[in-house]
């Protein structure tokens, strides 16, 4: 990079993180002011630059106007403007192309404006912003010092605003939308072709379960039985509604064994493990007499069954864990079944006339079990339930979906044509032909996108002087495999084994879970698979497994803890484990290490397992290596001596840095806390990593710290070269790694590991990316 008397602009992440920002502001914003306020902060934040500006084209198309700074006076925003081809701004509105000048006070067209105090600046670069090759605005960079701004930075600013447009359009087309649902004034309006579409638009919002975009007719499902209407009644046979009630109670788990086997030929066997859950409280004696006893008191069968389920559901719901809260779904889906038996309805629930997007407002399991999956294009739900296994299934299924969309059943009329986002949490309704043309647009361009990184899906991660970087890919379900694959993965760094437990009824047998990790193990197809022994407690919980309440369950009985005090649990998964690795390279991973006796009882346990499977006469590997998660403070001092007695290091890096810094990252008061690049973490990272190459055990960096450009940099020049992280990630990376030098990373890593503070540090690996990203 070429400097005069200058601190550079830098391109830091103007390249991968930035841009991935900017595509998330749309989310954290409002309306348009707040987004280009957003846009404009975080531009020169990153670029480092003295002051970023937006500046946008009127309707007269001849008219730009400042609407968004950061660096110039705020009372400036809307009162600047200028004509197309007046001053710097106007003249690369009127060209369109970069324009990047030294001494912009000297230049012809250099216009003053007394309201922004632009004198004390010294570069200017303006951006052009274009929709579909028309002109909408241009975005400008000034610094105080003379920089001269080379082709790469020029490119990267480039890129950046192409984003930023395309975020504009939409962030304007909202507000159009949301103007026109405004109460006519009393007065006749006058509204353009282009009005008259938005108004003919409703816009929805929810949180993304599943991303992509879909559209196509509804399929509005309005589940009004339930048991509301259900009243007590008088002069009941008791006898009569006993033998009522144990008919229905027969067809309802001859019912749900026909759900489990449909969902576990349209799935896999986790995915329909839940209808044991299902069949076991229809078999369950407790559940049962509730029901008799209110009989014998005379009451009828129904409302009984509605009582019952009432507590049962009040129970669930005063839960303060999540996950068993948003089981209540399963109580309330085998009431409702039961019910629909006992009172002589249809019990098979939801039918799809055509194809289309699902809108509910819950979906209980045997809803998804029974529905025709190739019918279903999307799901918009209303409720709020993350973890509950419809949605689960819509993931497994690849169904883009959005929960928490309130109103939907109601406002969405059936058969309305809807585009449903579930990238940026929308749905529109009826859209106009403007927000049909814009998908169409996006779509066109994420398809450009998404093509470029496509051809990156089997290149190696190659760093520019050659030194070999490896990508893995977290997983958590059969489902992720697909999306490892496609997305170039070379291998699983963690396979987080406690999830196919989370959707069972019970601990799976040898059986269950060796036929699961061999399926993954086969698809890999020759490439490393980590798996992760069972990782439950903190925020994990089994429903069928019973925890202690405890203050502070992420310092309590978790992890490797529960496995050890559980050595039967956890044999029978080592043994599966060991049974999958003779379909090819499996490492087998025990988390949460925090002394060396932890090791032992492993290592014990693993020729435990060795020796009963070979007694059976069991093939097995001779070597698995075994490897240590290396996620609290008291691995960090004893990594060395953990080394002679493993294979290989995980770095949890997400548990690690809030253990390190005592920051909850999900804790809005101390996520700023948080920090990847504090000293004290690269210090503990760059101990690790030396005791691993001392030892000559592989190390792997799994957590999200590695999809930061900045801290991959600092990672890669502490000798850190394999990773695991989320699949989709990997394309973008490997485009950013094979601009990395590793030995100027090393010489880096080494400078930022004798500075105290985390804002330097981190200045300092963004400058490198400014200079190197790009060349």
């Amino acid at each position: 990079m070429n400097s005069q008397n200058s601190t550079p602009n830098k391109d830091l992440t103007l390249g991968l993180s930035t841009l991935q920002d900017i595509s998330a502001l749309i989310l954290q914003s409002h309306d348009l002011n707040e987004t280009i306020a957003n846009i404009v902060d975080l531009v020169a934040q990153r670029a480092q630059s003295d002051v970023c500006s937006l500046y946008l084209l009127e309707e007269d198309k001849e008219t730009l106007t400042l609407r968004a700074t950061r660096g110039l006076d705020q009372g400036a925003i809307g009162k600047v403007s200028l004509k197309i081809g007046e001053g710097l701004t106007g003249k690369t509105a009127e060209e369109q192309r970069v324009l990047a000048i030294q001494e912009p006070q000297n230049h012809p067209h250099y216009r003053y404006f007394s309201e922004t105090g632009e004198e004390q600046f010294h570069t200017f670069v303006g951006i052009p912003l274009f929709d579909r090759n028309y002109s909408i605005g241009v975005l400008v960079i000034q610094t105080r010092k003379a920089h001269i701004f080379s082709e790469e930075e020029l490119a990267t600013l480039t890129t950046i605003a192409f984003q930023v447009a395309s975020i504009v359009v939409n962030a304007r087309l909202l507000d159009a939308i949301h103007k026109f649902k405004r109460p006519l004034p009393t007065e006749p309006l006058q509204q353009s072709p282009a009005a008259e579409d938005l108004l003919q638009s409703d816009v929805l919002q929810g949180q993304a379960a599943y991303p992509g975009v879909v559209s196509g007719p509804a399929n509005v499902v309005d589940q009004q039985f339930g048991f509301a209407d259900i009243f007590d009644e008088c002069n009941i046979d008791p006898q009569a509604e006993q033998k009522r009630l144990d008919e229905a109670l027969r067809q309802t788990r001859i019912q749900t064994l026909y759900l489990e086997k449909r969902v576990a030929d349209q799935l896999t066997q986790e995915d329909a493990a839940i209808f044991h859950t299902h069949l076991m409280i229809l078999e369950d004696r407790g559940f049962i007499e509730k029901l008799y006893k209110l009989i014998e008191e005379r009451h009828s069968a129904p409302y009984a069954l509605k009582k019952v389920i009432s507590s049962y559901l009040e129970a669930f719901n005063q839960m303060e864990d999540p996950y068993l809260r948003e089981r209540a779904a399963d109580m309330e889906d085998i009431g409702r079944r039961l019910l629909a038996n006992l009172i002589g309805r249809n019990p098979e629930g939801l039918h799809l006339n055509h194809a289309g997007i699902l809108v509910a407002k819950k979906l209980l399991p045997s809803d998804m079990a029974v529905l025709d999956h190739h019918m279903i294009q999307g799901m918009i739900i209303e409720s709020n339930e993350a973890n509950s296994h419809s949605v689960i299934m819509a993931k497994a299924l690849g169904i883009p979906a959005l929960i928490g969309v309130k109103g939907a059943v109601a406002r969405i009329q059936p058969d309305a044509n809807l585009i449903l986002d579930a990238n940026t949490g929308h749905v529109y309704q009826n859209p106009s032909v403007a927000v049909v043309d814009e998908y169409l647009r996006l779509e066109q361009d994420r398809l450009q996108e998404q093509e470029k990184l496509s051809e990156l899906r089997d290149v190696l991660a190659t760093t520019s002087d050659g030194i070999r970087i490896n990508l893995r890919a977290n997983i958590g379900l059969v489902s992720d495999v697909g999306v490892a694959k496609k997305n170039g993965a070379e291998g699983v760094g963690l396979y987080r084994t406690e999830f196919p437990y989370m959707a069972r009824s019970n601990f799976p047998n040898r059986k269950t879970q060796y036929q699961l990790y061999k399926k993954v193990v086969e698809e890999f197809d020759g490439l490393p698979v980590t798996i992760r022994t069972l990782d439950i407690g903190g925020d994990k919980a089994l429903p069928y497994f019973t925890h202690p309440r405890e203050d502070n369950p992420f310092m309590g009985w978790r992890s490797v803890r529960v496995s050890l005090d559980n050595k039967e649990i956890f044999q029978t998964q080592i043994e599966a484990i060991l049974m999958a690795a003779m379909h090819g390279p499996v490492k087998l991973l025990f988390p949460m290490i925090s002394n060396m006796e932890e090791i032992v009882a492993c290592k014990e346990i693993v020729s435990a397992a060795r020796a009963k499977l070979q007694q059976e006469g069991i093939r097995i590997p001779e070597h698995v290596p075994l490897g240590a998660m290396i996620e609290v403070p008291a691995a960090v001092r004893l990594a060395h001596h953990l080394a002679k007695e493993m294979d290989f290091f995980a770095l949890g890096t997400n548990d690690l840095i809030q253990y390190l810094l005592a920051a909850d990252r999900s804790n809005p008061r101390v996520e700023s806390y948080y920090d990847p690049l504090h000293p004290a973490v690269l210090l503990s990272l760059e101990g690790i990593s030396k005791a691993a190459r001392d030892n000559g055990i592989d190390i792997c960096v799994c957590g999200e710290m590695a999809t930061d450009p900045a801290c991959l940099l600092a990672l890669i020049g502490i000798g850190i070269h394999e990773f695991s992280l989320s699949a989709p990630y990997i394309p973008q990376l490997k485009r950013f790694i094979s601009r990395i030098d590793s030995k100027a990373a090393e010489t880096l890593a080494g400078d930022i590991l004798e500075k105290a503070d985390s804002k330097t540090i981190r200045t300092m690996l963004e400058n490198y990316i400014a200079d190197y990203y790009r060349g």
